[in-house]
């Protein structure tokens, strides 16, 4: 086969590449629902053992925690460790995807993502776990449309509700009773810390019941960026970094959630009713959240970008070193 021929099939491949993606570009959710906090929608998420539930994203789902709820340490946990430059970005970090290249580079490992905040709830809400350059482009684009259509709050209200904590664990409500048993509302400074550390990789890497001191220290690692920031005082950090976690009868929970199936319908997240799949009341009134106050933006989050140290003097965000 000469080179001509070869040229012909390769530009042929890329151009039915291109009309695929093209296609599929299409027929991508519209994210523009999500707009109303009362909206339900059922999405599927997988157990330990690789089988996927429906799950519930919104008010119905009996840990959902509104944005008003939510600490503001847990918040800004969360943010300084996954994407500190999330009031900075528009959906796509490019800052943190040249640092990513940069630090795999030097230590020859993919130990570093730069998935942003807005990135992650796209792929949460909408696609597969599917590693692959058609997934990679969706989610781009879904979390730019996010980021047009949505506040800052709204992303990451939705963001804390269905992250991976545990064995069907989804969301810091769930994972606030799961681990210590209190709404998340009434969580700490340093159990805000030690469930956002968690996120990397909470099935084996940041599981605290395999690597209780790797999380353990990771979340320090988050209290000192919380200090740093501004978030926590002087006193609030020490007093932080002086608690223990208490997160007794946690073997006793993994092992009986990941050794019987039914355990799903007991202490999951689970659907509690039959739900559209995505939608909600049209005309609904917008609850009253976090972009309807005026918080101080040194102690938390709103959709207008903290006002106090320059980019250049905030803390980096703490480095994965296991699964994302």
């Amino acid at each position: 086969m000469n080179v001509k021929k070869l040229l012909v099939i390769g530009i042929g491949i890329v151009v039915l590449y291109a009309a695929y993606l093209g296609v599929s570009l299409l027929f991508l959710p519209s994210v523009v629902s999500l707009k109303d906090r009362k909206m339900n929608m059922t999405i599927r998420v997988r157990d330990w053992k690789g089988n996927f539930h429906p799950f519930t994203v919104g008010p119905k789902n009996r840990y959902w925690t509104p944005s008003s709820s939510i600490p503001p340490e847990m918040k800004w946990a969360v943010i300084l460790a996954e994407d500190d430059r999330f009031y900075k970005h528009e959906g796509v970090d490019v800052k943190a995807i040249k640092d990513a290249i940069r630090y795999d580079l030097e230590k020859k490992s993919f130990a570093r993502g730069a998935s942003t905040i807005t990135q992650q709830t796209a792929k949460n809400l909408f696609l597969s776990r599917e590693k692959s350059i058609n997934r990679k482009i969706k989610e781009v684009i879904l979390a730019y449309r996010m980021e047009d259509a949505l506040t800052k709050g709204r992303i990451l209200e939705l963001y804390l509700n269905v992250v991976e904590l545990g064995p069907m664990v989804y969301g810091i409500g769930h994972g606030a009773r799961y681990y210590f048993g209190k709404p998340a509302s009434a969580l700490t400074p340093r159990e805000c810390a030690f469930l956002a550390a968690m996120l990397p990789g909470p099935r084996v890497a940041y599981n605290p019941y395999l690597n209780m001191g790797k999380v353990v220290r990771r979340s320090g690692m988050i209290l000192k960026l919380l200090r740093r920031k501004g978030i926590l005082s002087s006193g609030e950090y020490q007093a932080a970094l002086g608690q223990t976690p208490d997160i007794s009868g946690l073997q006793r929970k993994v092992d009986e959630s990941i050794r019987k199936e039914e355990a799903f319908n007991n202490v999951s997240s689970a659907v509690v009713d039959d739900l559209p799949t995505a939608g909600g009341p049209e005309g609904a009134q917008v609850p009253e959240g976090e972009e309807t106050r005026t918080p101080t933006p040194e102690t938390m989050p709103t959709d207008t970008p903290p006002q106090s140290p320059p980019e250049e003097s905030l803390p980096d965000a703490v480095p994965p070193q296991g699964d994302k």
